[in-house]
């Protein structure tokens, strides 16, 4: 009786280290690059150039809460999700 313990003790330590494995490469990592990402997102501002998620450069012309107007050419404005920025471009880019 006393073997079939000690066994299950060292099954629910390996459990353990595995989980802590398992959160330190994969699930941590996933929230901070969520939180860089919400940070990101907060930051937009009008005249900023952008990259959307499907791969449209355009410069951001008007914010209302969670809704972007992007002009992505001349006379062609869109309406999209704040969510749709895949990232802010640099003033060189």
């Amino acid at each position: 009786m006393g073997e079939s313990l000690g066994q299950w003790g060292g099954s629910l330590a390996y459990l353990a280290f595995l989980l802590v494995i398992i959160y330190f490469l994969m699930i941590r990592p996933q929230q901070k690059q969520q939180k860089q990402r919400a940070a990101m997102l907060s930051t937009v501002k009008v005249d900023d150039k952008i990259v959307t998620i499907g791969g449209i450069y355009g410069r951001v012309i008007k914010i209302r809460e969670d809704v972007l107007t992007v002009r992505i050419a001349d006379k062609t404005e869109v309406e999209m999700e704040r969510n749709a920025v895949n990232r802010i471009l640099g003033k060189d880019e």
